[in-house]
């Protein structure tokens, strides 16, 4: 197992974002190896039994760092469709397939995270509305395309939903290494064009 230096403080007043902190740390340094709460608390710098003030057990910590995950993704996701026309639903789709990518990417142990098995099912309340609030920004741009007939009708509303599932399945893809990617961002961005443009193509096909 990797071992893992403790820090020497935290800020006063602040022992929960301490916690999360090492608890994320530990994540991404031991591969998703499991972990104590005790471990959780060296790395910290604070005593074995600190982490219980915020914390009921491990999966209470783990769902705070998906949390925070699914809102750093919310952000970054409105960040790049900002920068785009908001009447362009195409430009939106692609803006937001490839921030959800390039995130996957940059944040690798997080991501892989906050779809874990471990998580499923976890009835964290701000945890199911972080999510929640991350796949609107999709569906408010699938709306919008919906509404201004630039996609087809949308009756069952699933056209979200296979969006989502097309550009998740690929950055997973992407993470599990079974996708070759060359060295460069420029690569990953390709074929994050390709893959938007060939669900763009999709939800488009047969509009009425």
């Amino acid at each position: 197992m990797t071992s893992v230096a403790p820090k020497t403080s935290y800020h006063h007043g602040d022992l929960r974002s301490a916690l999360i902190a090492a608890a994320e740390q530990l994540v991404a340094e031991q591969a998703g190896k499991p972990f104590t709460l005790r471990e959780v608390a060296r790395v910290a710098g604070v005593s074995h039994n600190a982490p219980y003030n915020h914390f009921a057990d491990r999966r209470a910590l783990l769902a705070a760092i998906a949390t925070r995950g699914f809102d750093d993704l919310t952000a970054s996701l409105q960040r790049d469709l900002a920068v785009v026309d908001a009447k362009d639903v195409a430009a939106g789709i692609l803006a937001t397939a490839k921030s959800y990518v390039a995130y996957a990417v940059a944040y690798p142990a997080r991501y892989q995270l906050m779809f874990s098995a471990e998580l499923a099912g976890c009835e964290d309340g701000a945890l199911k509305a972080a999510g929640e609030r991350a796949f609107k920004v999709l569906q408010e741009t699938i709306a919008r395309g919906v509404s201004s007939s630039q996609l087809r009708r949308d009756p069952l509303g699933t056209h979200a939903l296979t969006a989502w599932s097309l550009v998740h399945g690929f950055a997973t893809l992407v993470l599990d290494g079974r996708v070759p990617i060359p060295p460069g961002h420029e690569a990953l961005a390709a074929l994050s064009d390709t893959i938007a443009a060939t669900l763009i193509d999709g939800l488009a096909d047969g509009r009425s």
